[in-house]
């Protein structure tokens, strides 16, 4: 079993859902297919990410793979100049708590409403863009992991410790 980052993406997304939707639901409000979230949630319960039973992101774990994994197995790699949408330390809730540069922010390409000129970093998957945009609270969580993925060293201690504290308020580990 090999994980996608599409899981982490989806994870995020279940870590703000109170209550378990179905996969077409969940598809549709992250724009891709039902059987990529059920797919997605079977590889992330058989690692040990998910609850079983509730299909509940659990803590630990998730903070482990999070904070820990996915930097190494997803990194952000800086590409071209283009206009889009701000992640990283660029995003609420990093871009508040930092002071602002002078250089080019990372942002994730959207030529069409883009809202700032920035060198490209890949999402974790390509309708994050699209589903961040839907929900402020996921495209927080995703900039934060792009900070992890791609931050200087002052980024990536923000981005952990407002990860940590968001994923503990967010998870309850019992059934």
């Amino acid at each position: 079993m090999v994980s996608k980052s599409q899981d982490v993406f989806i994870l995020l997304k279940l870590l703000l859902t109170p209550v378990m939707k179905t996969y077409g639901e969940l598809g549709a409000e992250l724009g891709m297919s039902a059987s990529e979230v059920h797919s997605s949630v079977k590889r992330s319960t058989r690692a040990g990410l998910i609850h079983p039973k509730t299909f509940r992101p659990l803590r630990k774990p998730l903070e482990d793979y999070v904070l820990y994994g996915v930097p190494y197995a997803f990194p952000g790699v800086p590409g071209p100049v283009v206009r889009g949408m701000p992640t990283s330390y660029a995003a609420t809730p990093l871009r508040e708590q930092l002071e602002v540069s002078t250089d080019l922010p990372p942002v994730w390409p959207d030529a069409k409403d883009g809202t700032a000129r920035g060198y490209t970093l890949e999402p974790l998957y390509p309708s994050a863009p699209f589903a961040a945009r839907k929900d402020a609270k996921l495209y927080e969580l995703l900039a934060l992991v792009d900070a992890l993925r791609e931050g200087r060293a002052r980024e990536k201690n923000l981005a952990i410790k407002e990860l940590q504290n968001r994923i503990s308020k967010l998870t309850n580990d019992t059934p």
